[in-house]
């Protein structure tokens, strides 16, 4: 037991440093909403600074490690002005990938500066013991470490509590526009942290070195651990990351010594993330960015003339160029396959991974060892090596359904860096350091060694590129592709849909990963000897930094961006260029470079530039020719005509929602008749839109909701779609990267599976049912099918986005503020679609309205909520002239300012706030 004290003791060491890598991505995080995977590098320039300064320099420790933690400073505050602010209003993908370009950048730096070798240093804190008997000493530098972390946790938990400063962060952090409407400047609140944030990672490199010397390589493990330090405690507290990091540091030293498996004790933060992400369901409180944009998507269409020529073109290349240009191009094309996996789960699904080149390391691992231990030919290992790695991407899929955005890439980081350290990393498992010896690839007999035979290697490559690009363009065109848009997009209004949420990002990870098990069989069987060690998380982040460059949303973007992978095109015509092979370490610095670029001038990658010179060709060409309507849409568009829904009615029984110790609805009953329209009136506040969330499976509520005689409370969302419920939004929430009839389709596609595996060979767009098209037409929607979402004027987005929750032919249709925003025409005209929906659909129709005048003129009865109780019932009439109402919301002594309605209402005039609408 002594001895474990005393391994635990030297962990306080590197858990002091954890602390304070943590609190700085405490303060980065809480003064700006990033999640720096910089942080690492950023300290790190702070410490070769200092190593530099004083072991070059000659100067003392002090001014040195000043000097230092001053420039990781100053770097902090670069990035913030030159980067993030520009980036306020990009979707977090978009910022973290911004913070994986500074990592590149400065980590390729680094090792072209001082190289990757490890630089010792000596402590200049007092290496004496103090002897606690029982044989357990403690070192004095670590207690000194320890104080040091103990002290400035100290000084940080009173400064953001107690301070001005302090107390405007935690402000920004919460509200920026109101903390700006106070007089704090969100950016310079966001700039002092950055600079406080880089300070403290320079302080703790400096603080390291000493323990694990100065490493390039530490740059990634140190901002992981600290990372799980931070999420435990939740991104706010500094003293409960003082505590988790202390013992992160000791966990992983006392593993170090007992468990003598490679890679454990390195794994301990990832393992850690792991456990707090998916166990306990916590997630990274996100910031709500107004006009939040994900970089575009293409739409998956192939031209077949100018796909062939590509093809052909390439194919000539391979044959006719020296062998290290085909070898080139044998890599460039393989490399593509990777980052292919990742325009189909980030650009496609939207779900940020940064273990692809672990998924390529796992199969060709697998391929490898099947080939030696099995025997295997190489086309058979190279399919056991697919099929065994589709199996790891549904297990990393995993935390998808409780994590998402940045949290997910942690995750993911997390299993990936495991994979690679108690895997690839471990010669038991690869045959030896050495590598796996493997026989030359051959197919029915034929050569395929690519040294012997690299034009022949490459083609190969090729066809297998071509396929796969074909088949993931299919996915996207597909309604497999409309799913994992549609999650990629706004997952609340996927599962309102009756998307599974779940099923599409399991299956876009267990297809990207066998996309990329593919690249990386190809990548490692280049040679007859495989080494996995190459495959890095380190790697994985650069994957994700070139399918940015290429374009994150397009098929092309896969192989532009694979250009500046080691061994492609991209090296190859910089040799030809400048001549020579030190080229290949500037490699990485460049795409560092240009991964910034692209994120601040153009988030959309190079296909993106290169489709729209395609489109712009085109049109010339076709002389502007119009363009045809949705072959299946255009035939059925003038026939299809409304039936009538199966009759089914809601009785919502005590329903009640508490949203910690506030109630915001209390015991609420009403039903929901077919071919009714019961209106849900109140003030802001209420608790209608809870009643919504709560009734169609959004909210956690107590009480009974009955559907048809089927109790439904019980049901997830997706499920409840599917039994007959159907809603809109307040905030739209519509698919804006699609086309208006890609939303109507996605309502009513379907709930089907083979297509997830259909869709790969030959995408299928079923007809649109009668309901879907009648729901167009009713919503005048015909001339707008081609349409991006986005580009409508707001008054047909709102439209649309009934007409979307219609087109899934509900029994029972929610609709959250329906005329909020209409011009009083289109307000009059809603009213005689709602009616009709009602008689002629029947459907029965649940409409939350400020609009008084369209409650009045629509509803067959209205509910009246205050403060989640229900105060009034009854037909309009009744409510109107109820003296609970007029005593809430009108006075006792005003007259009610709706007049008595008739059936069917004119073009309402503007009501003033106070009387005719309730507030």
């Amino acid at each position: 037991m002594s001895e474990v004290i005393q391994f635990g003791i030297y962990g306080l060491g590197i858990g002091a440093v954890y602390v304070l890598a943590a609190q700085g991505l405490l303060l980065i995080y809480r003064g700006s909403g990033v999640l720096n995977f910089a942080q690492g590098a950023m300290g790190l320039v702070g410490g070769y600074a200092w190593w530099q300064l004083q072991y070059q320099q000659h100067l003392g420790f002090v001014p040195a490690a000043i000097l230092g933690v001053l420039i990781a400073a100053v770097l902090g505050v670069l990035v913030h002005l030159l980067l993030m602010r520009p980036l306020r209003k990009a979707s977090p993908l978009v910022r973290v990938v911004a913070t994986l370009g500074v990592l590149i950048t400065l980590q390729s730096y680094a090792v072209l500066q001082y190289s990757d070798e490890s630089l010792l240093v000596h402590s200049e804190l007092p290496s004496s013991l103090i002897h606690l008997g029982g044989g357990i000493t403690v070192p004095v530098d670590r207690l000194i470490l320890l104080g040091i972390a103990a002290a400035l946790t100290g000084l940080l938990w009173f400064i953001y509590r107690r301070t001005r400063f302090g107390l405007a962060t935690t402000a920004v952090a919460e509200n920026q526009r109101a903390a700006a409407a106070l007089g704090w400047s969100p950016d310079v609140i966001a700039m002092a942290n950055w600079a406080l944030g880089s300070a403290l990672a320079a302080l703790g490199a400096i603080l390291l070195a000493p323990i694990v010397t100065l490493e390039v390589s530490t740059a990634t493990s140190i901002v992981v651990a600290a990372m799980a330090a931070a999420l435990i405690a939740g991104f706010r507290s500094f003293p409960i990351a003082f505590a988790a990091a202390i013992a992160l540091g000791i966990a992983q030293t006392i593993i170090q010594r007992y468990v003598q498996t490679p890679g454990v004790s390195s794994s301990v933060p990832f393992l850690v993330i792991i456990v707090v992400i998916v166990v306990s369901g916590r997630a990274l409180p996100l910031r709500d960015y107004f006009l939040q944009r994900l970089p575009s998507i293409g739409t998956g269409r192939i031209r077949p003339g100018y796909a062939a020529a590509a093809v052909l073109v390439v194919g000539v290349l391979q044959g006719v160029l020296a062998d290290d240009w085909s070898l080139a191009i044998t890599s460039t094309l393989a490399t593509g396959l990777v980052v292919m996996s990742i325009v189909v789960l980030t650009g496609y699904a939207g779900q940020l991974s940064l273990a692809q080149f672990a998924f390529a390391g796992f199969g060709a691992w697998i391929a490898g060892r099947s080939s030696v231990v099995l025997d295997l030919p190489f086309l058979a290992a190279a399919l056991v090596g697919v099929l065994a790695t589709v199996p790891l991407g549904v297990l990393f899929a995993l935390p998808a359904v409780r994590a998402r955005g940045i949290n997910l890439a942690v995750v993911t980081l997390g299993l990936g860096s495991a994979l690679e350290l108690m895997v690839f990393n471990n010669g038991d498992l690869t045959g030896g350091f050495g590598g796996t010896q493997v026989d030359a690839p051959s197919i029915l007999g034929l050569d395929f060694q690519s040294v012997e035979h690299p034009a022949r290697y490459g083609l190969l490559t090729l066809v297998v590129f071509a396929l796969v690009a074909v088949a993931v363009a299919n996915v996207r065109r597909g309604r497999t592709g409309r799913r994992l848009i549609a999650v990629r997009t706004n997952e609340r209004a996927a599962a309102a849909l009756g998307i599974s949420v779940v099923g599409a990002k399991v299956y876009a990870f267990a297809l990207s990963a066998a996309i990329a098990a593919i690249g990386g069989i190809l990548l490692a069987f280049q040679s007859t000897t495989l080494v996995y060690t190459g495959f890095t998380s380190f790697q994985s982040i650069t994957m994700v930094a070139w399918a940015v460059l290429g374009g994150l949303g397009y098929v092309l973007g896969a192989f532009f961006g694979a250009f500046l992978a080691p061994g492609t095109l991209g090296v190859q015509v910089s040799h030809s260029i400048f001549g020579g092979g030190s080229v290949d370490n500037y490699v990485p610095l460049i795409g560092g470079v240009f991964l910034l670029i692209i994120v601040v001038s153009h988030q959309n990658g190079i296909a993106r530039e290169l489709n729209t010179l395609g489109r712009i060709v085109d049109a010339r060409l076709r002389r502007l020719v119009p363009r045809r309507r949705d072959a299946a849409v255009a035939a059925p568009l003038a026939a299809g005509r409304a039936e009538r829904v199966p009759a089914r009615a809601l009785k919502i029984s005590g329903a009640t929602v508490r949203y910690g110790g506030t109630v915001a609805v209390d015991d609420v009953s009403l039903t929901v008749q077919p071919g009714k329209v019961i209106g849900l009136i109140g003030p802001n506040g209420a608790g209608k839109t809870s009643l919504i969330d709560a009734v169609t499976g959004f909210t956690a509520s107590e009480g009974s909701m009955d559907l048809d005689g089927r109790e439904i409370g019980g049901l997830s969302a997706v499920r409840r779609t599917r039994a007959g419920l159907s809603r809109s939004f307040q905030s739209l929430e519509l698919f804006d990267d699609s086309t208006v009839l890609d939303n109507i389709r996605a309502a009513c596609d379907p709930d089907d599976r083979i297509s997830y595996l259909r869709d790969l060979v030959r995408p299928r767009q079923p007809e649109l049912p009668g309901n879907a098209i009648a729901a167009i037409k009713e919503f005048k929607l015909e001339g707008d099918l081609d349409t991006i979402a986005e580009d409508l004027p707001y008054g047909k987005r709102r439209l649309l986005a009934i007409a979307r929750a219609v087109a899934r032919q509900p029994s029972v249709l929610l609709l959250d503020e329906p005329a909020a925003g209409l011009g009083d025409v289109e307000t009059a005209e809603l009213v005689h679609v709602v009616r009709r929906l009602a008689d002629e659909w029947g459907m029965g129709v649940l409409v939350v309205e400020h609009d008084m005048n369209f409650v009045m003129n629509v509803c067959d009865e209205i509910v009246v909520l205050d403060f989640g109780k229900t105060i009034a019932a009854g037909t309009p009439d009744l409510v109107r002239t109820d003296a609970t109402v007029r005593a809430a919301y009108l006075g006792e002594d005003e007259e009610p300012a709706v007049a008595t309605a008739p059936a069917v209402a004119p073009p309402a005039a503007p009501t003033p706030a106070g009387k005719g609408a309730v507030r």
